[in-house]
């Protein structure tokens, strides 16, 4: 019974998919005491009412004596909402059916303590493993204090990124750029290396898919960045320029904010951006940038765009610099891999093994 309702939570949760970081996606059902279903409720963005406040909103009286299933833990802490547990303990809710346990040092159990020392039953690991699943950028940035990062390339059969003389505009068909303007509107930032804007001019964003657009970050160490790039216009959607101390005395283009690292290089970037809150990054950097942020542990899922083209060229750009490897059994492998078409290209995705 408790599985039925709460698959239904995670489909309510699925509605803020990439939209609610630093917090987690979280979705509640409220059944009354006779098992109606009599509240539904999903946590949109942060600020927003969270997913329990919502369903027992929307079922008044009725959750009085009722259950209440949810995703995630209830909060126990004052953030810009209040306590999800003094919701839930004051609507008169007899029993709590939870997936998760907020990982969440403000929470971590504290919320199921709070709720069962107010003599509600507690019910928990109800489909812990796929809301783990639904949620895991929000836990690995608060277990591991990094985002997770999903790394995008496009690139022609023959494994081309560009040709020998940089033109890569466009090796994916239209198709294949739409899926990438759908990925970014689920991240938080788009990362990429001053090469990337001094050779491509890219805008890195959604294309009006999210409101407001992904945070653009362009990592550098040189600061020998173009003045007239689009991506510093700020009114489509705001740019970091992070650096490290080497360069803090070099002006910005206008239109960039700093962000300065103790260190410039891709855990130090992960690090800062985890503290702004992003749960989830995309890399779509050139080859020297993605291994360095591969070597680090900067990636944990990969998005590979192949299309049946023949670039050709013994010093065309490929996807990835030198990863260091020697031998096979020391390289890096995918599991989860999926494989779809988008028109005449091939979509090919995967999580890194640990």
């Amino acid at each position: 019974m408790w599985e039925h309702w709460m698959r239904r939570a995670l489909q309510l949760a699925a509605l803020a998919d990439g939209q609610t970081s630093p917090n987690p996606q979280v979705g509640a059902v409220v059944l009354d005491a006779r098992g109606e279903l009599v509240g539904e409720g999903f946590h949109a963005r942060a600020g927003d009412p969270h997913a329990e406040v919502g369903a027992l909103v929307q079922a008044g009286a009725r959750a009085k004596g009722g259950t209440l299933v949810v995703t995630l833990e209830p909060c126990c802490h004052h953030g810009r909402t209040p306590p999800c547990t003094e919701a839930v303990i004051q609507a008169g809710v007899q029993r709590v059916v939870v997936a998760l346990q907020d990982p969440d040092p403000r929470v971590s159990g504290a919320g199921i303590d709070c709720l069962r020392s107010a003599g509600v039953e507690v019910i928990t690991g109800v489909l812990r493993d796929l809301a783990a699943e639904q949620n895991r950028t929000f836990l690995h940035r608060v277990t591991t204090g990094r985002p997770w990062g999903v790394l995008k390339w496009a690139m022609s059969l023959d494994g081309r990124t560009a040709l020998p003389s940089g033109a890569s505009q466009w090796i994916s068909s239209s198709k294949s750029r739409r899926w990438v303007h759908q990925l970014r509107s689920g991240c938080d930032a788009v990362i990429v290396g001053g090469g990337t804007v001094r050779q491509d001019d890219p805008l890195l964003t959604s294309r009006g898919k999210r409101t407001p657009e992904p945070l653009r970050v362009v990592l550098s160490r040189s600061l020998d960045l173009p003045s007239n790039a689009q991506i510093w216009d700020a009114t489509v959607a705001p740019t970091l320029v992070a650096h490290g101390p080497e360069a803090s005395d070099r002006q910005l283009p206008p239109g960039a904010d700093p962000l300065p690292l103790d260190v410039c290089d891709p855990l130090h970037l992960m690090r800062a951006l985890a503290r702004r809150g992003c749960n989830r990054v995309l890399w779509e950097c050139g080859p020297t940038l993605a291994a360095a942020a591969l070597r680090q542990g900067c990636v944990q899922e990969l998005a590979a765009v192949v299309a049946p083209k023949l670039l050709g060229g013994a010093a065309a750009r490929t996807p990835l610099a030198d990863l260091g490897f020697e031998r096979m059994d020391e390289v890096s492998e995918l599991e989860s891999i999926s494989c779809r078409a988008l028109d005449s290209d091939w979509l090919i995705q995967g999580r890194l093994l640990n």
